[in-house]
């Protein structure tokens, strides 16, 4: 498959500039990315955007995007988010959030219940654990953690090469750096969330990797448990970067989702 033109935006929202990347036709699909940042337009995205226009903003403080020293906590980045939804025009959209993109997704869903056709998330955060701790990266160097995603490490090298460049580890560090500012405590969920939850009636598809070692399948469990309206969706040999190692699997999952209402 030959990779899509896409076109580079830049919409200033509360006084920040969130840079995004577009590409595809058809109905939208908002993707906010994991905790280390977007990959770029991978192949993945490429997938997707046969079905769909594809948006991929880079989260406020990650990426190219500004890092607005007020922010500090994950639903003002959800907060941000839905507000860039308006400047981009789009007020009813599908939306696939990946690790901490879909705690945002979450967090988007209970401030406006009507907001998403369908959403999706996939190796999601946000929500305490019922059983097993969700791993705290900062114990890691960042390329370390980052191969601690995959299940395969081989698909590591494959993104990442055989050493990671050194802009790539600086781009991994100031990435963490935003993390810890919306994130720390409680380190990666919301006490509030579970009982915002209930009220957010979305279709919903939760997706884990089967042998993800960074977030245990009960954060997804939990999930499940609390939308009610969702199912949940195990990848085999698969780590917590689902749409880096099974890229084409998920694609899948998600197009036949999306367009089977």
């Amino acid at each position: 498959m030959s990779e899509l033109e896409t076109t580079n935006l830049k919409i200033k929202v509360a006084g920040n500039d969130i840079y995004l990347e577009k590409g595809g036709s058809g109905l939208p699909l908002i993707i906010l990315h994991n905790d280390m940042g977007g990959a770029g337009w991978v192949e993945f995205h490429n997938r997707l955007a046969q079905d769909f226009t594809v948006y991929l903003p880079s989260l406020p403080g990650y990426g190219k995007s500004g890092r607005p020293e007020w922010m500090r906590s994950i639903r003002d980045m959800a907060l941000v988010q839905n507000w860039l939804l308006k400047e981009m025009g789009i007020d009813s959209t599908n939306i696939l959030g990946i690790g901490i993109g879909a705690w945002i997704a979450a967090e988007m869903a209970t401030m406006c219940h009507e907001q998403f056709k369908n959403m999706a998330l996939v190796s999601p955060v946000g929500l305490q654990p019922k059983s097993g701790e969700i791993i705290d990266q900062f114990l890691l160097s960042a390329e370390e953690y980052v191969e601690l995603c995959f299940h395969d490490s081989s698909k590591f090298r494959k993104f990442f090469g055989p050493t990671p460049s050194d802009k790539q580890k600086e781009s991994w560090e100031l990435n963490r750096e935003m993390t810890v500012r919306v994130a720390w405590k409680p380190y990666m969920f919301n006490q509030s969330l579970p009982h915002l939850l209930p009220g957010v009636t979305t279709r919903t598809l939760i997706v884990s990797g089967s042998d993800d070692k960074v977030v245990p399948v009960s954060c997804s469990e939990h999930y499940k448990d609390i939308l009610p309206n969702s199912r949940h969706e195990i990848i085999k040999d698969c780590g917590h970067y689902v749409d880096m190692e099974k890229p084409n699997e998920l694609a899948g999952l998600l197009i036949d989702f999306f367009k089977n209402a």
